[in-house]
């Protein structure tokens, strides 16, 4: 790597801010914190209403914490860090996972492939190059769904249904509406894809943890249908 280039990588990690959304996650989030840590100066956690011990263990792992009072969401915890961040001097923001489903240590892919970016992007992880890890069931519906979402956005997605996302400020105020739950990941896509952003697969390792899934199959597929029928609706 070129002394421009690794001058570069430099800038974009000082100006990057890992916001990692986390319930009821006090098993995973202090060693996902300070794995983070190692990788970006600045990681903010939002604990989404938890009522056990995340907060604390995330603060203990040197994170800085945003607690809902109450539990709204995924999307919610989200957009509350998209706007922690928007009112400060962050030109990237990393988002993962709480439950050991994102190698922190991953993260540098992603600023690697933002200091080769010639303009603001959204990234995603990409895990089904190399899913042979990822349950049979999960892998078929994630590959129907990123077609159905690739189709509808205009790009191809390979893994829509990945969490683990690098994206720029500049997209922030376009986020900061839509849904609050786990169909939000779905949405954001749609809307960064309508205003023209670029999104970019970036590969990373397929990872499943002993942390119970929060994702409810029936009313999240439910509430994913719904939402595909409403950008239909509106059309382009």
């Amino acid at each position: 790597m070129t002394d421009a280039a690794q001058e570069r990588l430099a800038q974009i990690r000082s100006q990057t801010v890992a916001v990692i959304p986390a319930y009821h996650d006090e098993k995973h989030i202090g060693d996902i914190v300070r794995r983070t840590g190692q990788q970006l100066d600045h990681v903010l956690v939002i604990d989404d209403g938890s009522n056990d011990g995340t907060a604390q263990r995330a603060r203990e792992a040197g994170a800085k914490v945003i607690v809902h009072n109450q539990n709204r969401g995924k999307g919610e915890a989200i957009k509350t860090g998209l706007r922690h961040c928007l009112a400060r001097e962050v030109t990237w923001l990393i988002l993962l996972d709480s439950d050991g489903q994102h190698l922190p240590e991953e993260i540098e892919r992603f600023l690697s492939a933002a200091a080769s970016a010639t303009q603001p992007m959204l990234f995603v992880g990409n895990r089904m190059d190399n899913a042979s890890a990822m349950p049979f069931i999960r892998r078929v519906v994630n590959r129907y769904m990123s077609r159905r979402i690739s189709h509808l956005c205009g790009q191809r997605i390979p893994d829509t249904q990945c969490g683990f996302r690098m994206l720029h400020q500049q997209l922030i105020p376009e986020l900061l509406g839509g849904g609050d739950r786990f169909d939000y990941d779905t949405e954001v896509l749609i809307i960064a894809s309508r205003k023209r952003y670029r999104i970019e697969p970036v590969p990373i390792t397929t990872v499943y943890s002993d942390q119970v899934s929060n994702i409810h199959p029936v009313r999240d597929a439910f509430r994913f249908f719904k939402l595909m029928w409403r950008y239909k609706a509106v059309g382009t």
